[in-house]
């Protein structure tokens, strides 16, 4: 095998013939491959032909781009074996170093050490210091070629390879994988200053939501201090539990609601954001000292006003607190936690603490007053959630008909919303299920106030046609009724 004088033949072709945009993709790069495969051949201690193979394969790696980028191993295959018989290469020789240079190819799927040497040596920069000035170039041929547009994409893509990336041979993963772990974290770091924007509160707004905070907090003691805890009601969560151990202990209702939120609270702060701990920390600070100074009285003694409007003004005074990025109870946040130990979703992990809270107020008060609780428990939720969604509950509408065109035209144009449009097919009728045609699928969001003129204007134009809605939770962007978020 005639490697010198292959090399001498192959180099001043990637040298000059080259595309110019090719930055990377560039002699230099294959000469620093080559470079890579050795030292990694010599510290795995493969053979002298071997190394002869996989520095000829190095060199051929790219050559494909003297033709075209796209399938570019595939033609440097082509190019090894148009040429390298001439270098005194054989045939089972030239399908080696095919194989190793088909290795390479993205994902990387090497099937021996030959091929593992290569594709680390291909990679060989994300673990140096040069990684920086090699992705630069990277990102200027792909630019060039439209794989990327902004530089918030090529930050993304960065991070995607570099994540999903391992190196293969023991020799690269002692050298280099620590490296490249400490350039993850740098581009992570980067991604998340581009694309994680801290909310910039002007003094207006920071004044807003300490106006709700206190308003807030106001609303939740008048609702335990005057409605709940004189008349031994419950709540669900953190607060029904505070309400549990305060009628069994007689222990300062704000000092328990603030112990028990405590280290729920230290759980936000890594798991959820700083932001939303420290707001909640001073939530509930503030709603103790509410519950010191709001007697501890009585407004009536009417079970069902009591479950009503001690649920109403819980949950208002947390939806209030909601609104502003903070909670003043902490179920939720156990819930997330728990989700990770467990195979529970959120809501059955919340409704199984609840069940227990309910039960043992059961037990202690007697069922009317768990069931009275409960009613509690659940005017708080519908309050919370009209104060934080608002009354305007937005609706998801799915719709698959024949005559989708005329359809589109009434949404928009009659209804005045924009809309989704999917490519799909209708049919597949039971004892029909080789007939179909393909359709538009329509999607679009609309307030529950518009659903029957939404059907009305479908049905006119197709009473066959098949409509679903879903509730939709958070709805932002298009045209939309918009409310200011917190």
């Amino acid at each position: 095998m005639q490697y010198q004088q292959v090399y001498q033949f192959l180099m001043p072709k990637l040298e000059n013939e080259l595309p110019e945009y090719l930055s990377y993709h560039n002699a230099a790069h294959t000469q620093s491959v080559i470079a890579a495969a050795e030292y990694l051949g010599s510290m795995e201690k493969i053979s002298e032909e071997e190394l002869t193979l996989l520095k000829t394969a190095a060199l051929f790696h790219d050559a494909g781009f003297l033709q075209q980028a796209d399938g570019h191993e595939e033609i440097s295959c082509i190019w090894a074996r148009e040429h390298l018989p001439q270098y005194g290469y054989s045939s089972s020789q030239i399908e080696e170093i095919c194989r190793i240079i088909m290795a390479t190819r993205l994902p990387q799927t090497p099937v021996d050490l030959l091929g593992q040497i290569i594709c680390d040596a291909d990679l060989f920069y994300i673990g140096k210091e040069g990684y920086t000035a090699n992705a630069e170039k990277l990102h200027k041929e792909f630019k060039h070629r439209g794989f990327v547009k902004t530089e918030e994409e090529w930050q993304l893509m960065q991070v995607e390879f570099l994540a999903n990336h391992h190196f293969f041979t023991a020799t690269a993963n002692k050298e280099l994988e620590p490296a490249k772990q400490l350039i993850l974290q740098e581009l992570n770091a980067g991604v998340e200053k581009t694309f994680t924007h801290e909310h910039q509160e002007t003094g207006r707004q920071l004044l807003q939501d300490m106006l709700l905070t206190l308003l807030g907090v106001t609303i939740a003691g008048v609702a335990l201090k005057l409605f709940l805890a004189p008349n031994h009601f419950f709540d669900g969560g953190v607060t029904g539990i505070s309400l549990l151990v305060h009628e069994v202990y007689d222990f300062n209702l704000g000092l328990v609601i603030l112990l028990l939120n405590l280290p729920l609270i230290i759980v936000s702060y890594f798991s959820i954001g700083k932001r939303f701990a420290y707001r909640t920390l001073l939530s509930v600070v503030l709603l103790g000292v509410a519950l010191l100074l709001i007697p501890n009285t009585a407004v009536t003694a009417d079970k069902l006003l009591i479950a009503v409007f001690g649920g109403a003004f819980l949950g208002i005074g947390i939806g209030l607190i909601m609104r502003t990025g903070a909670a003043l109870d902490g179920i939720e946040v156990l819930a997330v936690y728990t989700l990770k130990k467990t195979s529970f979703t959120i809501s059955e992990i919340i409704l199984g603490i609840n069940i227990i809270i309910f039960t043992i107020a059961g037990f202690r008060f007697g069922i009317e007053t768990a069931l009275y609780s409960i009613l509690t428990y659940f005017t708080a939720t519908r309050c919370i959630d009209y104060v934080v969604e608002g009354l305007q509950a937005y609706t998801g509408v799915t719709i698959v008909s024949g005559k989708s065109e005329a359809i589109k035209y009434q949404l928009v144009n009659k209804l005045g919303r924009g809309i989704t449009v999917y490519k799909g097919e209708r049919g597949f009728l039971p004892g029909k299920y080789h007939v179909s045609a393909e359709c538009d699928i329509i999607f679009t969001v609309i307030t529950r106030l518009e659903l029957r003129k939404l059907k009305n204007l479908v049905y006119d134009v197709d009473p066959k046609a098949f409509v679903f809605a879903n509730t939709i939770k958070e709805a932002s962007g298009g045209i939309i009724k918009r409310r200011h978020s917190h």
